[in-house]
């Protein structure tokens, strides 16, 4: 007498494949939910920097980095007055403004978390900055002659520097009061090219470097 094998019907075969699918479509659905939430973060990023910036402006008369009085604070570098930041916004060296300016705005208490010029980090790996317009490389293609005090978050995944650019301001890489710029594929640290975007692509791979003007 031969014995019957049992199986799966069509109907538990479905039900997993249900199953399977509701799982899946939550995890995707989640992910773009950590996604937008970063978003928000990397608005709220630029907004606070820039309500940290005209505060500072408003109490002390100065542009933080570059302000001549900032021995107030025992032990800080003072800028030289001139009411230009020196120095590129992803500068390593600690003496120029682009840098001081973190250090004035902590002191102050505009900015808290992290230490002396060490640059904030965004949601995604990359850095916050600050430098005077395109008067320091490579950020001078890119902006097209803009001269006034512009705040960059580097290392965007394409989908976030289209989001943030949709709703900061026209959507469009190459005009406007917000700009951006492919990153470097062979840069050791995250850094832009000397090119600017035309046109944003989301392919799940580019990268880019957002700067706004203040």
């Amino acid at each position: 007498m031969r014995s019957r094998q049992a199986g799966f019907t069509l109907v538990e075969i479905a039900i997993v494949l249900v199953i399977i699918g509701l799982l899946l479509g939550g995890i995707l659905k989640g992910q773009e939910m950590i996604v937008q939430a970063k978003v928000k973060n990397s608005i709220t990023d630029f907004s606070g920097v820039s309500a940290a910036y005209f505060g500072y402006q408003d109490r002390y008369r100065a542009l933080p980095g570059d302000d001549a009085s900032a021995d107030r604070w025992a032990g800080a570098t003072k800028g030289n007055g001139d009411r230009t930041l020196g120095g590129k916004y992803n500068s390593t060296t600690v003496t120029d403004e682009s840098l001081l300016w973190w250090d004035h705005l902590r002191r102050s208490g505009f900015v808290t978390g992290g230490t002396g010029t060490t640059q904030p980090n965004n949601s995604f790996n990359g850095i916050l900055g600050v430098q005077t317009g395109d008067a320091a490389t490579p950020l001078g293609p890119v902006l097209g002659g803009i001269t006034n005090l512009i705040l960059c978050s580097s290392n965007l995944p394409d989908k976030v520097a289209i989001a943030l650019d949709v709703q900061m301001d026209d959507g469009k890489p190459d005009t406007g009061a917000v700009r951006s710029t492919p990153i470097q594929a062979s840069a050791a640290a995250p850094d832009i090219t000397n090119t600017p975007a035309t046109a944003y692509a989301e392919n799940g791979t580019n990268a880019y470097t957002l700067c706004r003007q203040f």
